[in-house]
């Protein structure tokens, strides 16, 4: 049975769950990073579980680097406020993606659009931003072992959860 405690509070949740701007980051054994703009994420189980989307064919470090070291770091930022959150994760597995992620792609791209243009950019900049196959789409599912406030500020840097909670 899952814990119904939410992981992560409620402002953050709600932040991830809006379709803000997702880059995905992991690292090489050499530890030289590799990051992607995700076209796509989705918010599980109270944000104990994240999928976050990538096109393959632009991805591939990112995706290489995943699967050799089992990590990866995920920022959702918010283009009009800058307010920030960054997920750690070493429990992470990569998928095709499925028909029944072609939704949360589709409201993903539509929230975008009005993050997007709420700092005064047409729907077409996120579109081509955005702009992927779907056959070559990936999901990246990881549970969150940390989590951290990112927004400028006093705050950046301050841990939102203890490591190993949720996990």
């Amino acid at each position: 049975m899952t814990d119904a405690t939410p992981l992560l509070p409620p402002e953050y949740l709600a932040l991830m769950a809006r379709g803000v701007s997702v880059i995905v980051a992991s690292a090489s054994a050499a530890r030289v990073p590799s990051l992607m703009r995700a076209v796509g994420s989705h918010v599980a189980d109270g944000g104990r579980e994240v999928t976050v989307y990538v096109s393959s064919s632009q991805a591939g470090q990112l995706l290489d680097d995943i699967a050799h070291t089992g990590q990866v770091a995920v920022v959702f930022s918010s283009p009009a406020s800058h307010q920030t959150l960054q997920l750690k994760s070493r429990q992470v597995s990569l998928r095709p993606m499925a028909v029944s992620d072609l939704p949360i792609l589709q409201r993903y791209r539509e929230s975008m659009e009005r993050e997007v243009g709420a700092v005064g950019f047409p729907p077409t900049f996120t579109q081509a931003m955005l702009a992927h196959r779907i056959d070559d789409v990936v999901a990246i599912v990881f549970c969150p072992e940390q989590a951290f406030d990112q927004s400028p500020g006093p705050r950046a840097g301050t841990p939102l959860m203890t490591p190993g909670v949720g996990t």
